[in-house]
Order: structure tokens, then sequence, then C-alpha cells
């Protein structure tokens, strides 16, 4: 293993429900080895990217009720290309070499997983969102 690989390794949180066994599939095992601790790991950077992207949209996120918020999440990371491009080279790029090489064998359904995990933890943050004390 390169150095890089190993220090990206070593950086990464211990996800304890992010649970591997011989029967799962290997998309499943990739989403628990791998997407779950990266995602964790750059959560605090994929909230700031969401309030950046929220800012560039002019903050009509805030107007919103906690249903349309949420919807709000989803559909912004499912249809804003540029912005779930962005989303996913944040996480990408946190991969070690072998773990890239598992991801393009199945890049599509992998993305798919990475964005629904993404949406999912944005969600569970909505309250940090809409601290607007810290909008620049």
């Amino acid at each position: 293993m390169d150095s890089r690989s190993k220090s990206l390794l070593d950086l990464r949180p211990e996800v304890k429900q992010a649970l591997l066994h011989n029967d799962m599939s290997l998309d499943e095992r990739f989403q628990n080895q791998t997407l779950r601790p990266v995602i964790k790991l750059q959560n605090e950077l994929l909230i700031e990217a969401f309030k950046n992207y929220i800012n560039k949209h002019k903050g009509y996120f805030y107007e919103l009720s906690l249903e349309k918020k949420l919807a709000y999440i989803e559909h912004a990371i499912q249809k804003d290309i540029k912005f779930r491009n962005s989303l996913k080279g944040m996480i990408i790029g946190q991969f070690a070499i072998e773990e890239y090489r598992t991801y393009i064998q199945n890049s599509s359904a992998l993305n798919k997983r990475m964005m629904n995990m993404v949406i999912e933890r944005l969600k569970d943050h909505v309250q940090l969102l809409d601290d607007r004390a810290i909008l620049v």
C-alpha cells in the first residue's frame, strides 16, 4: 500500500453500524467499508458546500418549511449536475488507489449509493444548514 493510501485510511473515522459480512454484495461492501467512513470524514465539508449552494441560490432555502427544506436538499443533489459532481469529487478524492479501482468498475451504481447517503446525511443535519449567523 502506498503512503497516500495509508494516510487516507488512517484519517477515516470508524463507523460502527457499517457491518461487513460474507454474503453481502460488492457494492454493499464498498458502501460500508469505503463510502460510509469517507462521507462521515467529509461531513463538515459537505455541510459547508451545501450552505454555499444555498447562498448562491439567494437563500430561498431559509424561507421553506422543514418538509420543503428536505425536498430542496434532495432536488438540489439529484438535479444540479454541477453541484452533484462537486460533492462526488469531495468523496472520490478521499479514496485510496485500490478503492478507486473498485469504484470505477461499477461507478454508476456506487454514485447512486453515494449521493443517497449524502442526501440523508444533509437531511439529518438540516438544523446546521439553517444557521444564518455563519453565512457569508
